[in-house]
């Protein structure tokens, strides 16, 4: 059986310690900021998209690897006779699973698997997909499970202000919320059917109140919940509104692992500062 390699794209939003620790190949995304081009995580980075908004009001384009430009990131170890089980944003949100697909077909033993997620709604599938390398899985036998998965995966953030999703046009759904309602703080989460942001709940109040609020909306349904483990994933926030949603989860409920990430570039060009979300899967 051929030695199986994990790769994914940077809106996994896995720490650098998650990375080494499972093993996984980034591949990132663009980021289009003021006429020039940087990569997701390497060379720019959420800081310096918030900087440059505040300066000058410019917002990034963001844009998927070419498939030239992953067929060179798997031929790094197709040609060594591995095979690659990749998981890539969702289609509903980026053409990066299409790019993807269109490079696996050039070359040997490469899986390609639509996340229909973002953020660390990836990351758990990537860390899946780890656990079975580990034990030693097949490349094919890890791209059935990884997609009879996906169906699992919970995701959603809330936003504190709407100021980036309204003027970037990131979030078709928020079209109809009238921008004199920007102080409200709406809860979005992705369909899994398909793959989109859609709004959920939307909330008022201090942030640190509605993060409570939605936390709570989000594991109300506790023997559903697969326990393993949780995400907490920001986009930049006060350490406060972090320990105060680990804190509940703490409290409340009993996960074996609570993980707390910081979203990338992607994600957080989209979102702005202040996002927030708890990320899990259902049993």
């Amino acid at each position: 059986m051929k030695r199986v390699i994990l790769s994914a794209d940077s809106t996994c939003d896995l720490t650098d310690d998650l990375i080494k620790r499972y093993n996984v190949n980034i591949q990132p995304l663009h980021i289009n900021l003021d006429e020039q081009y940087y990569r997701d995580g390497v060379d720019i980075s959420p800081d310096d998209i918030y900087a440059t908004y505040q300066a000058k009001g410019i917002l990034p384009k963001t844009s998927a690897p070419n498939p030239i430009e992953y067929i060179d990131h798997f031929k790094q170890w197709t040609d060594q006779g591995f095979a690659v089980v990749h998981i890539s944003l969702g289609s509903g949100i980026s053409s990066s699973h299409q790019n993807s697909l269109l490079a696996a077909e050039e070359l040997p033993d490469v899986y390609v698997i639509d996340s229909g997620n973002l953020s660390t709604g990836m990351g758990l599938l990537v860390i899946e997909a780890a656990e079975r390398i580990e034990r030693g899985m097949g490349a094919a036998q890890i791209y059935q499970e990884i997609n009879q998965l996906r169906d699992k995966v919970r995701a959603s953030f809330v936003i504190d202000k709407l100021t980036y999703l309204y003027e970037g046009g990131r979030c078709s759904a928020l079209a109809n919320i009238s921008a004199n309602l920007l102080n409200i703080k709406p809860s979005i989460k992705v369909d899994n059917e398909s793959g989109k942001m859609t709004v959920g709940k939307k909330y008022r109040g201090s942030l640190p109140r509605v993060l409570k609020h939605y936390t709570d909306d989000q594991l109300q349904d506790e023997a559903t919940i697969n326990k393993k483990r949780i995400f907490i994933t920001h986009s930049g926030t006060d350490q406060k509104n972090i320990n105060t949603v680990k804190e509940l989860i703490e409290q409340n409920y009993r996960f074996e692992e609570i993980l707390i990430t910081r979203a990338g570039c992607t994600i957080s060009s989209h979102c702005g500062p202040n996002t927030l979300g708890v990320l899990f899967m259902e049993n």
